[in-house]
């Protein structure tokens, strides 16, 4: 006869059970709850007027977020139910049930203060040796928003539908102005139908309205860039070099007919995306220290390629406290690569390493192990750069970027399942990314120091 352990779901406990006991040591759980109890949460519990029922502590709803997101429960309804279901979250919750709306309610009230609690974490990883910040890795990946393609509406599509409502609304407008009494048994109601293109009309002129701002801001930033060009190769001719390729083309101004503007967030955009294929996204961008692979910095922008950011990290790095440090190195693929930004690394006290053009896979054996080229005589940062980019420290260096952010990126989506977006607008999927990534951040120190 087998022996088996006996199932028993109803005698009652001799004495009071505790949840702590429930859990394992080292668990992440029990990490960010440590966490969570050394960040200054003063900012959050000044804004409780002490009113009403009591409120539950934001040191609670906060330990919720970081774990959901961390182990990619991210929807409040679902973070509820597993303050039943699961341990860990039931130990977060201290034995009490916080309802969707108070998790949804909280995480949008304070998604500003954030950027504060991410420093700190940061802060606190220097303290505990983890984050030195000897060199950095920026990259950007496209994260879905909480909207679908199909809700959006082109330029081009909607002057077509424009001049539609408004031959249609001439054309009711003359009907009813033609109409007797008979006409009436037909069952239309004009005055409805042209009511409701003139609604539409009104719909269709703000988004007009707003794909022409985007124009030109687009229009400023390409005029700019342009101009560099021009300037960069004038400079070359002045040093008696002959420019490569052909003179750059002015930029043309105004809304083109395939610019897109979605109805349900129109802060995002229409980016291309893994697999050839587009959607409705936001770029997301994050530098990682290549050591620790913690995130040192984030923001979003709405803006397809990475050319202008670059400098929302360098002025992110001048509000850090002083006490965090500042790194040496920065790398980045092509996509950052531009005279301006290699300047104002400079200008920063930063080393740039940003590709110049698209890597070379299994370069020869004799051209890896070449020495080094002579260093440039000229004081041109995009020249000193290069030279750098050629040398095998340099070549090295670089190296560490591929397998630095682009890693943290695959387990941010992959493992912690954090792929789209659950609140619209540009400040605030600001905030989530932060709070996605402050919760990788926390689960990679939790790592760290379980060795």
């Amino acid at each position: 006869m087998s022996r088996f352990i006996p199932v028993d779901r109803q005698t009652d406990y001799l004495l009071p059970p505790s949840v702590d006991e429930w859990l394992p040591d080292g668990h992440l759980a029990r990490f960010v709850v440590d966490v969570v109890e050394q960040l200054d949460l003063s900012t959050l519990t000044r804004r409780y007027m002490g009113r009403g029922s009591k409120a539950h502590h934001p040191a609670v709803l906060l330990s919720l977020l970081i774990y959901g997101y961390a182990t990619g429960v991210v929807s409040s309804r679902k973070i509820e139910r597993a303050t039943y279901d699961s341990v860990a979250f039931r130990y977060l919750a201290a034995n009490t049930h916080p309802d969707h709306d108070t998790l949804a309610t909280f995480r949008r009230r304070f998604l500003p203060e954030l950027e504060q609690l991410f420093v700190q974490v940061l802060l606190l990883a220097r303290e505990m040796k983890l984050l030195k910040l000897g060199t950095i890795a920026l990259d950007g990946t496209k994260l879905k928003a909480n909207a679908s393609k199909h809700k959006a509406l082109s330029y081009g599509h909607a002057k077509k539908l424009e001049a539609q409502f408004r031959a249609e609304v001439k054309a009711l407008t003359e009907r009813a102005e033609s109409a007797d009494k008979e006409d009436a048994a037909d069952g239309m109601d004009i005055p409805a139908e042209i009511a409701r293109r003139e609604a539409r009309l009104a719909a269709i002129a703000e988004a007009k309205a707003k794909i022409e701002a985007r124009a030109e801001e687009r229009d400023a930033t390409e005029q700019a860039a342009y101009q560099e060009k021009v300037a960069r190769r004038e400079a070359q001719r002045k040093a008696g070099k002959k420019p490569r390729g052909r003179d750059p083309e002015p930029p043309t101004g105004g809304p083109r007919d395939k610019d897109q503007i979605n109805f349900t967030d129109p802060q995002s955009r229409i980016m291309p995306v893994t697999g050839k294929g587009f959607d409705q996204c936001y770029n997301a961008q994050a530098a990682v220290d290549t050591e620790s692979l913690l995130v040192t910095h984030v923001h979003v922008t709405q803006a397809t390629n990475d050319k202008q950011q670059v400098m929302p990290l360098l002025t992110a790095w001048q509000g850090y406290p002083e006490t965090l440090g500042k790194p040496d190195h920065l790398l980045g693929d092509t996509g950052y690569f531009s005279a301006s930004n290699i300047q104002a690394c400079h200008d920063h006290g930063i080393e740039p390493l940003l590709a110049m053009k698209r890597d070379v896979h299994h370069l020869p054996v004799f051209e890896r192990f070449a020495a080094d080229p002579p260093a440039p005589e000229s004081e041109d940062p995009v020249e000193q750069m290069a030279h750098r980019l050629k040398t095998q420290a340099g070549r090295a260096l670089y190296a560490l970027r591929k397998h630095t952010v682009e890693p943290v990126f695959g387990i941010i989506k992959h493992v912690m399942g954090f792929r789209q977006f659950s609140l619209r607008g540009l400040d605030k999927v600001s905030g989530e990314w932060r709070l996605a990534t402050m919760a990788w951040n926390i689960k990679r120190m939790h790592r760290l120091t379980a060795g």
